[in-house]
């Protein structure tokens, strides 16, 4: 059953090596992250699941101490899920960008020593199936605990990714609002095509979310709501 869970924005830029100058405009969200990782491993669970965005080559699980890298963002860093590793069975392929800024985060957390494994879903992943993966996921264990990593709509403003959609904020504003009370209604309700055309990468995750949280009378609370790049920032806790 899920105990816990925290839901962090995904962007590598929350490495500090990676957004180097700029670096202290997401200082509130890494302490807020911080917090939300620190109630997690506080709820000592047997099992954590870190489930994050992925394109076609970063989908599907993967074990402890897989290898994430941030060279491709020019920084010289590599992390490994869970801090262990990496062992054999995970040196055939990388983590996908939000599980290594999930690494990354988790080896800055007192982690306890429950294992740890991660599992990058697709944007197309229609909502019935991420509620059924999350279901799945919530009776591998008697404690389960999840990292949700994602970002909110990428079209807050007009130097955002995907420019100014007018319904971004809107949206934004109700995915913040369902992840601050723990809504699991709405969060499975969210509009899948409306999610993609505002380019928002944590629909699929905060869904997964959802179904893992069915029956454990979970609540939540909101620690961080920004969009500092034109990007939605959300950072939620459920306990």
């Amino acid at each position: 059953m899920l105990v816990a869970a925290a839901v962090c924005p995904c962007p590598p830029l929350l490495v500090p090596d990676v957004a180097a100058g700029a670096a202290p405009e997401l200082d509130a969200a890494r302490a807020a992250c911080s917090d939300a990782l620190g109630l997690l491993a506080a709820s000592r669970p047997d099992l954590l699941v870190v489930v994050g965005p992925a394109d076609e080559s970063g989908r599907g699980t993967f074990p402890q101490g897989a290898p994430g890298s941030f060279r491709g963002f020019g920084v010289d860093l590599d992390v490994h899920l869970g801090g262990e590793g990496p062992a054999p069975a995970a040196a055939e392929r990388g983590l996908p960008p939000s599980l290594a800024v999930a690494a990354w985060l988790l080896e800055r957390t007192d982690w306890s020593d429950a294992p740890v494994e991660g599992l990058g879903v697709g944007e197309p992943l229609a909502a019935e199936r991420c509620v059924r993966a999350g279901q799945a996921i919530a009776g591998r264990a008697e404690r389960v605990a999840l990292l949700v990593m994602g970002d909110a709509s990428a079209c807050r403003t007009l130097k955002a990714p995907g420019y100014l959609d007018e319904r971004a904020e809107a949206f934004d504003a109700e995915v913040a609002r369902a992840l601050g009370v723990a809504d699991l209604a709405a969060l499975k309700a969210l509009d899948t095509e409306l999610a993609y055309e505002l380019k928002a990468s944590g629909r699929a995750a905060w869904q997964v979310l959802a179904g893992a949280a069915e029956g454990a009378g979970l609540g939540g609370a909101l620690l961080y709501d920004d969009a500092p790049y034109g990007v939605g920032y959300l950072v939620a806790a459920w306990s």
